[in-house]
C-alpha cells in the first residue's frame, strides 16, 4: 500500500482509500450508504446535523463520518486497520436519536409541503424514526422571511443544516444569509431582512434537504410524481447548462439543473431557473398576416400566399438574420433557402460585429473550455462580465481563484465579480498590460462579445490574439484564448455560415432600411427603428419586438417545444429535448422553412429534421461530436496570427454592460418571475427593515 493510501475495514470489508477522504467518502466507496443532511460534496464540511454517524470500534462515542478525515485515523494497537461499520443495533440507535432531535419541532406539514415527494428528512425519517414522540412541551416557531419573488421560506421547517448559508459564501460569493442566536433560538436569516440577491440563489432550493426553502413561482403548482421529466439543455445564455424540464399537461411547471461536472456542475442560474412561467405567455400560436395597417390572424396557406409575394422580389432587396435563440436546423434551413433564392445578405451577428467571416471557427470559440479555468493560473477578461454572461462559470471561477489561488485580471468597466482582480484599465489601452502576465504558466484570455461590436472589434480580436501568443496562452495542451458569447444561437449559425455571402449586407446594412423584405427568425434584441418602408416577415415564439414591427408573422416552437441543436460557446453541440408540444398551430423552425421552400418553388432536399442533420455533420464533421466540446483541439488553429482591422482605438472605453440580465430575450421578458426579478434588482421594490 501506497503512503497516499489508508487501509480500513468496513462492514467487515477491507479497503484501501487516499487518506484525504473523509470516512463518509471512505464508507461509501466500500458501498455502504450513509445518511446525511448537512454534507454536501460541493460544499464545505460543517459536521453539525450528525445524521451520518457510524461506529468506530475502540471509540468512545459514535462518529461523524463527514468530518472524520481518514488520514487522521488511529490503527488498532496490534496494527491492524481501523474497524468500522455503518450498520447494527448501535449506529440505528445513534441514528435514531438524532433524528427524534431532528423532529421535536419539525411540523407535520408533509401533505401540504412542496417539499413533500423529494424531502431528504422524510425519506430518513421512514429508516430512523420513530412512531411518536416523546417529547409535550411546546413547540418552537421561527417567523418566515422575504428572500425575493424566487425563494419561498418555511423557517418553522428548517433544521440548521447551513447548507444555504455555505453555498452563499463560498460558491454564489455574496454573504447574504447567515444563522443569528443559539441553541433553540438559532435560525437562519438573511442580514437586514434584505431579499437574496444573487443570481444564482434558486439553487438553494435544490440544496435545502427539508421544506424550508421551496420555489415560490412553482408553490402549489404540482406534485413531483405528477410530472413528466425531461432531460435538455439550456438557451439563456451562451454555456448550454444541462437541465430538467418538468411538465404536467402541455404546460413547463419548472426547469431543474442536472449535472455535467464540464459544463455547470450542478448549479444553474436564476434566469435559466425560473423562466418557464414566459413560456406560456405572449405567446404566437397562429400565424399572422398584415391587413389594412392591422395584424390579422390568417392560415398557413394564406401566409405563404403572402410570403410568396414577399419574396418574389430582387435577391438584393432581401435579407434574413437569425436571432439569439436560434437553433442550429431553423438556421441551415433559412441559409439553404436563401441561397436558392440567390440572397447573399445573411447575418446572425449583433450590428456592428466583423466576426466569423472567414479564418477557423476557434477565432469565436471559448477554446479553453469553461472546466479549464480550474487549472488556469492566470484569467484575464476583456470587456466581458461572466456574472452576466455567464452566471455558473462565475461561480466556478470564484472557485478557482478561492481554492486554486487563480488570479483574476480584467480590462473594462469595473464591476462586482464575487472576487477579487487586478484592474488593468477600462478600454483597449489596458491590453499593452498584458505582457507583464508572461510569468503565468498556464494563462487564458477571454474576450467579451459586445466588445467585438465596436468599430475596432476586430482589431481588438486580434491585439488579445498576439498577446495570448505572446504570454503562452496558446501552447501544446493549452489554449487559453477565446470569446465568451452571451447568446445560444450565435455559435451554431455561425458553424452552419449564417454570415453575409460575396457582396451581402451584415446585420446593420440590412437594419438601415435598405432591403424590400426582410426575413427576421427572432432577432427580437435589434433596433428596428431603421427599417422604414421594409416589409418584415417574422418566425418566432413571442408576441416580442419582432412581432410588433412584422407583417407576417410565422408562430415557431420554443426550445422547450422541440429536439435541437445548439452550439455552445465552448464549441460544444448539444440538443434540447421536446418536453411538450408547440403552442397551437406554431410549427419547429427549420419546417417552416421547409414548407416556404415549396411555396417558393424552390424545394428544399430534406423532409425531416433527422436528413437536415445528416446533411449538415456530411458538410461540417464536427456537428457529429454531440456533446464533445473540442478545447485543446483549437491549439494548431490558433497559432496563425490573426487578421486584423486597423488598430485598436485607445481613447474609447470599452463602456457599460448592456440590458437586463433578467430581461435579455423575448422568453425572459414574458415572464412574470422575471419582471419581478428586475424591479428587485433595480431597486424598485420596498425592503423591509428588521424590527
Amino acid at each position: 500500500m501506497s503512503n497516499d493510501q489508508f487501509k480500513l475495514n468496513i462492514d467487515g470489508r477491507d479497503i484501501d482509500v487516499p487518506r484525504h477522504y473523509t470516512l463518509m467518502q471512505a464508507c461509501e466507496a466500500a458501498g455502504a450508504e450513509i445518511p446525511r443532511f448537512c454534507y454536501h460534496e460541493r460544499l464545505s464540511v460543517a459536521g453539525n446535523c450528525r445524521m451520518c454517524l457510524v461506529e468506530w470500534q475502540g471509540a468512545p462515542k459514535p462518529i461523524a463520518s463527514c468530518a472524520q478525515t481518514v488520514g487522521e485515523m488511529r490503527p488498532n494497537p496490534d496494527g491492524t486497520a481501523p474497524v468500522i461499520r455503518t450498520q447494527g443495533d448501535y449506529v440505528e440507535k445513534a441514528r435514531s436519536g438524532v433524528m427524534e432531535f431532528l423532529l421535536i419541532n419539525h411540523p407535520l406539514d408533509c401533505p401540504i409541503c412542496d417539499q413533500g415527494g423529494e424531502c431528504d428528512l422524510q425519506d430518513q425519517a421512514v429508516a430512523y424514526g420513530r412512531s411518536g414522540s416523546r417529547y409535550d412541551l411546546n413547540k418552537r416557531a421561527v417567523e418566515d422571511k422575504n428572500m425575493g419573488p424566487l425563494v419561498k421560506t418555511i423557517m418553522t421547517r428548517c433544521i440548521q443544516c447551513t447548507r444555504c448559508v455555505r453555498f452563499a459564501a463560498e460558491v454564489a460569493g455574496v454573504e447574504e444569509l447567515g444563522m443569528i442566536s443559539r441553541g433553540e433560538s438559532a435560525e437562519i436569516t438573511t442580514y437586514l431582512e434584505h431579499s437574496l440577491t444573487s443570481e444564482l440563489s434558486g439553487n438553494v432550493i435544490d440544496l435545502c434537504p427539508v421544506g424550508a426553502l421551496t420555489s415560490k413561482p412553482y408553490a402549489y403548482n404540482a406534485r413531483p410524481w405528477e410530472l413528466r421529466k425531461t432531460t435538455s439543455i439550456d438557451v439563456m445564455d451562451a454555456m448550454g447548462s444541462a437541465i430538467r424540464v418538468d411538465a404536467k399537461g402541455n404546460a413547463v411547471m419548472r426547469i431543474l439543473p442536472t449535472v455535467n461536472e464540464e459544463v455547470n456542475e450542478e448549479w444553474l442560474s436564476d434566469k435559466s431557473r425560473f423562466v418557464w412561467d414566459g413560456l406560456a405567455r405572449q405567446r404566437l400560436d397562429t400565424p399572422y398576416v398584415r391587413r389594412d395597417g392591422r395584424l390579422s390572424p390568417a392560415s398557413w396557406g394564406e401566409a405563404f400566399v403572402a410570403v410568396k409575394d414577399a419574396l418574389s422580389g430582387r435577391p438584393e432587396a432581401i435579407g434574413f438574420i437569425a436571432g439569439d435563440l436560434v437553433e442550429v436546423e431553423q438556421a441551415k434551413a433559412g441559409l439553404d433557402l436563401a441561397r436558392r433564392l440567390a440572397v447573399q445578405n445573411t447575418d446572425c451577428r449583433p450590428a456592428g460585429a466583423a466576426y466569423g467571416v472567414d479564418g477557423p471557427r476557434e477565432q469565436y470559440l471559448l477554446n479553453s473550455s469553461f472546466m479549464a479555468v480550474e487549472e488556469a493560473d492566470a484569467l484575464i477578461l476583456i470587456g466581458c462580465n461572466p456574472r452576466q454572461d455567464a452566471a455558473v462559470w462565475n461561480a466556478r471561477i470564484r472557485k478557482a481563484w478561492l481554492w486554486n489561488d487563480l488570479k483574476v485580471h480584467l480590462i473594462g468597466d469595473p464591476v462586482d465579480l464575487t472576487y477579487d482582480y487586478d484592474h488593468l484599465g477600462t478600454g483597449p489601452e489596458g491590453l499593452a498590460a498584458l505582457d507583464t502576465l508572461s510569468g503565468a504558466s498556464r494563462p487564458m484570455i477571454v474576450v467579451g462579445e459586445d466588445v467585438l461590436l465596436r468599430p475596432d472589434g476586430q482589431a481588438i480580436l486580434a491585439a488579445a490574439h498576439a498577446a495570448a501568443l505572446n504570454i503562452g496562452a496558446i501552447q501544446d495542451g493549452w489554449a487559453g484564448f477565446g470569446v465568451l458569447h452571451n447568446a445560444a444561437g450565435r455559435v451554431g449559425a455561425l458553424d452552419v455560415g449564417f454570415v453575409p455571402g460575396p457582396g451581402g449586407l451584415d446585420t446593420a446594412g440590412m437594419l438601415s432600411g435598405k432591403l424590400d423584405t426582410l426575413v427576421l427568425m427572432g432577432g427580437d434584441e435589434l433596433d428596428l427603428s431603421g427599417l422604414g418602408t421594409t416589409k418584415v416577415i417574422y418566425i418566432g415564439h413571442h408576441g416580442d419586438a419582432g412581432a410588433a414591427r412584422a407583417d407576417i408573422i410565422l408562430p415557431c416552437a420554443a426550445y422547450t417545444e422541440m429536439s435541437a441543436t445548439y452550439v455552445n460557446t465552448e464549441g460544444r453541440v448539444q440538443m434540447t429535448r421536446a418536453a411538450v408540444e408547440p403552442k397551437g398551430e406554431a410549427r419547429e423552425g427549420w419546417a417552416i422553412f421547409r414548407a416556404m421552400s415549396d411555396s417558393l418553388g424552390h424545394t428544399l432536399p430534406y423532409d425531416t429534421a433527422d436528413a437536415l442533420r445528416e446533411g449538415l455533420r456530411a458538410e461540417r464533421p464536427h456537428f457529429a461530436g454531440l456533446g464533445f466540446a473540442p478545447a485543446e483541439a483549437g491549439v494548431e488553429a490558433l497559432r496563425a496570427p490573426m487578421a486584423g482591422t486597423g488598430t485598436p482605438d485607445l481613447a474609447v472605453p470599452f463602456g457599460a454592460r448592456r440590458g437586463d440580465f433578467y430581461l435579455t430575450n423575448p422568453i425572459a421578458r414574458a415572464s412574470k418571475t422575471m419582471a419581478e426579478c428586475s424591479l428587485q434588482h433595480r431597486g424598485l421594490e420596498t425592503a423591509v427593515a428588521a424590527e
